[in-house]
């Protein structure tokens, strides 16, 4: 039986960087699940692979085009 457990963790907004209070879920090998952003004026971004936040007064439009360019970046350092 796998066992899930609550960590307390600081993530930047994926738009400007500013630092949130979140939990977040890992399963027994370490592999995310699922998180809850704590702090005020911050929103999860849905992710499968990570946890992702955002200020609530970005865009949909803003958060996207962030998370295009982390994926563009990521890409070509592969």
């Amino acid at each position: 039986m796998t066992e899930n457990h609550t960590k307390g963790e600081m993530h930047g907004c994926v738009v400007c960087g500013k630092l949130y209070e979140v939990y977040v879920v890992y399963d027994a090998k370490e592999k995310f699940v699922d998180c809850k952003v704590i702090s005020l004026g911050a929103k999860r971004v849905p992710s499968s692979e990570r946890p992702l936040v955002a200020c609530e007064s970005h865009s949909a439009a803003q958060i996207q085009a962030a998370m295009d360019r982390t994926h563009r970046l990521r890409t070509n350092d592969d």
